[in-house]
């Protein structure tokens, strides 16, 4: 009896992996970062830069203020104090980041590259997170307790799992990069 369910067991998983592991996982992991980081991550993106089609172009205070508070409390609060490097070159980076590479993963555009830099991205906000605006332990949060609900250790935790997925993985077959890989031409070696 336990063979004949272990049989069945493994030709039914087999057949789901045989279906789907070449085009679903990549999909499914890009529509769940989709529905649950992308909206927020734009909305944050837009905080940090003006209003309308040229603010795009102008990086508001608030992104220093978000993004290095440690520093901007050095230069009085004053952004326009604060040196171009490192410094002001990070806040760009991280504002414009912000925008492109959730957008990059969505379509599965250089989706790898594009998850090692949103996984980059979740561990600095983490840590500005802890050590510039001083969350508390609430929201920092502890692994292998009851609670699940903590943005930090845990909410992040599994942001980076998804993220982690596409870049051992990649974006699967339903993605611009596999459109753009089928493109490719094929090289002939003739010796």
């Amino acid at each position: 009896m336990s063979t004949l369910i272990t049989r069945i067991h493994n030709n039914v998983f087999n057949a789901v992996h045989q279906h789907l592991h070449t085009w679903f996982p990549g999909l499914f992991a890009r529509i769940v970062f989709a529905g649950v980081l992308l909206v927020y991550y734009l909305h944050s993106a837009k905080t940090k830069v003006g209003d309308g089609f040229a603010g795009f172009f102008q990086i508001d205070d608030a992104a220093y203020f978000q993004i290095i508070p440690t520093v901007v409390e050095q230069f009085d609060y004053d952004a326009s104090q604060i040196p171009l490097v490192p410094y002001k070159l990070i806040v760009y980076a991280g504002s414009y980041a912000e925008f492109i590479l959730p957008i990059l993963i969505v379509i599965g555009l250089f989706t790898r590259l594009a998850a090692v830099g949103m996984l980059v991205f979740v561990v600095v906000q983490s840590v500005v997170d802890v050590i510039g605006h001083h969350v508390d332990a609430e929201t920092l949060g502890s692994w292998f307790d009851r609670f699940s609900d903590a943005a930090i250790l845990d909410q992040r935790a599994m942001w980076s799992v998804l993220l982690v997925y596409l870049i051992i993985y990649g974006a699967g077959k339903v993605s611009v990069d596999h459109w753009l890989s089928s493109k490719e031409p094929r090289s002939t070696n003739s010796a």
